[in-house]
């Protein structure tokens, strides 16, 4: 184990997960290369029991209670809690693998504060009769990403990005991802605005990530409804009449659906989670035409003050 701490804060918010989320803390611990800060944003309801973490020295531990909702209101308060130049952000259903902090670091302080990093997911398989990965990223060739493009580059729950231009960007829009009225797309929108705002997305096939399958087969269809609900709204969020690039893209991507839903026939669970899918883009699009959310300068949170509580191991 490398008792050396590398200048970066890892982020996890978590919610009514404490088994799922102490595992990843104690693989963080496992890693190759230790960061110098974990900063855990708690938003879990009241009797919700918190593990006893244990991370080895350097590792300085902050536990945030927080009683705000929805996974961008958590990455943001932990990003705010930081005390380091630069943060990674990860999922509390993932474990890491032992040289994904060292090659997100690496890469990062190389690309400079003008890039953000993002990494690789893989599916850790079956942890029971039934269940299944919801998301995975599996190029295998480190790419670096600029301008106006026409995919979705940023894994939110595996990157890491310098603090000051994440919070100048304003961080994730808290109206999108889970825990929301539109659970998803909020690392969609949040690399979006990066790559319009002149940042690279650096892709590092080396940062590994192993994403959990805790979630039960029976979720599949209402889960990709509700991915499909984010994306809607994200897409009529940044579309102009002046600019029709996220209508095409809205449009590409119901095609898609339809044609994956038709090469899914003989796998009836697919294709109804493509159906669900395609359902969701159109609802949610509509739904945030219809509310129009608030920017986020006049966004409330629903949380009262955190508390702050670090603890040296």
């Amino acid at each position: 184990m490398n008792a050396h701490a590398l200048p970066i804060a890892i982020v996890i918010a978590s919610r009514n997960r404490p088994g799922l989320l102490g595992d990843t803390v104690t693989s963080i611990g496992s890693g190759d290369a230790l960061p110098s800060e974990i900063v855990i944003v708690d938003q879990s309801d009241a009797g919700t029991p918190s593990p006893a973490w244990h991370v080895p020295n350097p590792v300085v531990l902050q536990h945030v209670r927080t009683a705000t909702r929805g996974v961008s209101a958590g990455r943001n308060l932990g990003a705010r809690a930081a005390r380091t130049a630069l943060i990674a952000f990860i999922d509390d259903d993932m474990r890491v693998e032992p040289q994904w902090l060292s090659a997100l670091t690496k890469a990062l302080t190389a690309a400079g504060p003008s890039a953000a990093v993002t990494g690789r997911v893989t599916d850790g398989g079956p942890e029971g009769e039934g269940t299944f990965v919801s998301a995975t990223v599996n190029g295998a060739s480190p790419v670096s990403y600029a301008g106006r493009i026409n995919i979705d580059v940023l894994a939110g729950g595996n990157m890491a990005v310098y603090r000051d231009a994440f919070l100048r960007l304003g961080g994730f829009d808290e109206r999108l991802g889970p825990g929301t009225r539109f659970p998803a797309a909020e690392d969609n929108d949040l690399g979006f605005r990066m790559l319009a705002a002149g940042l690279r997305i650096v892709y590092v096939p080396e940062a590994v990530l192993v994403h959990r399958a805790w979630r039960r087969t029976s979720s599949y269809v209402p889960l990709r409804f509700a991915y499909g609900h984010g994306k809607g709204g994200f897409y009529i969020k940044h579309l102009h009449l002046s600019d029709l690039h996220m209508a095409r893209r809205l449009a590409w991507d119901l095609g898609r659906r339809a044609v994956r839903t038709v090469r899914s026939a003989a796998h009836p669970r697919r294709a109804l989670g493509e159906m669900a899918y395609a359902a969701g883009v159109v609802t949610g699009a509509c739904e945030w035409l219809i509310r129009r959310p608030a920017d986020q300068a006049d966004h409330q949170e629903l949380a009262t003050e955190p508390e702050f509580n670090s603890d040296a191991h």
